[in-house]
């Protein structure tokens, strides 16, 4: 189904896997649905349990829960769509709908890398400025740092979704990817222009993921000197400890992107599905991991949940019992 223009352009197709034989649609559905539950029930546990837990309530946790948040959020953006291709066999989107989609997958994944570097901001403060930590570093101070994190984002995008509507689409509606993403809708326009947007979405990119991941390489290495320069064992385990979690959730968004950046630049090609799934690999595996490493990772909420489980126990024997 080709389109001349925006004018006639009424809908996208969700290509998802073009390699993929029908007879494994249902399980690759299945497995989506899995993923897409996973981050649900777990993003929303989190977020529940840290607002509802008075000794999780700390700017560390509360940074949590902004995370699952947007893990959360991107996950409901993204799944539906390719479950409902792979299950119902409804590849189509609407043109308007593909670009809502478009917006809040970049807008997600942006908010992200500046929330992770509050997370790094925080852990920095700790552990190399500990004694001002308490004055520098509260609810409210993350909370506010946190809203703009959401915030900064929206004008990028904004400005992005709005140069992608003003291109003439003259090429395939279909989009080859499980989700509408910048690069394959303005794969099917044509025109001068989309050159120029093209740079200037790469740009606002560059300002989005790698102003963050500078500031966060410069205080995870300042963290890592400090740790190393404490003489006693025990206490530079203790002080690694403490922001584990925040590294293993940073090296899950970054380095997947990454390595599939490199791969390109030097010439490594993949194919069309692996590309696909890599893609889809890196932007939802983090979030369904997340919850897993913010539980087994974290002292303080695995305590909680321990005290927790307890209560529940003995609370259940003693009705047993009366």
């Amino acid at each position: 189904m080709i389109n001349s223009n925006i004018t006639r352009m009424r809908s996208f197709f969700i290509l998802g896997f073009p390699g993929l034989s029908p007879q494994y649609y249902g399980l690759v559905s299945a497995v989506l649905l899995f993923i897409y539950l996973s981050i649900a029930v777990g993003n929303i546990f989190i977020f529940t349990f840290v607002i509802c837990e008075k000794s999780l309530q700390k700017p560390t946790y509360l940074v949590f829960c902004h995370l699952a948040l947007n893990d959360l959020t991107f996950g409901t953006v993204t799944l539906p769509k390719i479950i409902a291709k792979y299950w119902f066999g409804d590849s189509t989107i609407s043109f308007y709908g593909c670009f809502t989609q478009m917006f809040f997958v970049h807008y997600l994944g942006s908010a992200m890398s500046f929330i992770l570097s509050v997370m790094a901001l925080d852990r920095f403060v700790a552990i190399c400025i500990p004694l001002r930590y308490p004055a520098l570093i509260t609810n409210n101070i993350i909370s506010v740092l946190c809203g703009l994190a959401w915030f900064i984002p929206v004008s990028f995008m904004v400005t992005i979704v709005f140069q992608a509507l003003t291109l003439p689409y003259c090429k395939s509606n279909i989009i080859v990817q499980c989700y509408c993403d910048h690069i394959s809708i303005t794969n099917q326009a044509c025109g001068d222009y989309v050159k120029i947007v093209k740079v200037t979405t790469l740009c606002f990119a560059m300002i989005c993921l790698l102003l963050p991941l500078a500031f966060i390489l410069f205080s995870y290495i300042s963290i890592i000197v400090v740790i190393m320069k404490i003489s006693n064992t025990a206490g530079r385990k203790r002080m690694l400890s403490t922001c584990t979690p925040q590294i293993f959730i940073t090296c899950l968004f970054y380095l997947p992107r990454c390595f599939v950046y490199v791969a390109n630049t030097v010439g490594f090609s993949f194919s069309l599905d692996i590309h696909i799934l890599l893609i889809l690999l890196y932007s939802l595996l983090p979030a369904a991991v997340n919850p897993i490493i913010y539980c087994f990772k974290t002292q303080d909420i695995k305590q909680a949940l321990i005290r927790k489980l307890r209560a529940t126990r003995i609370g259940i024997v003693v009705k047993i019992f009366t």
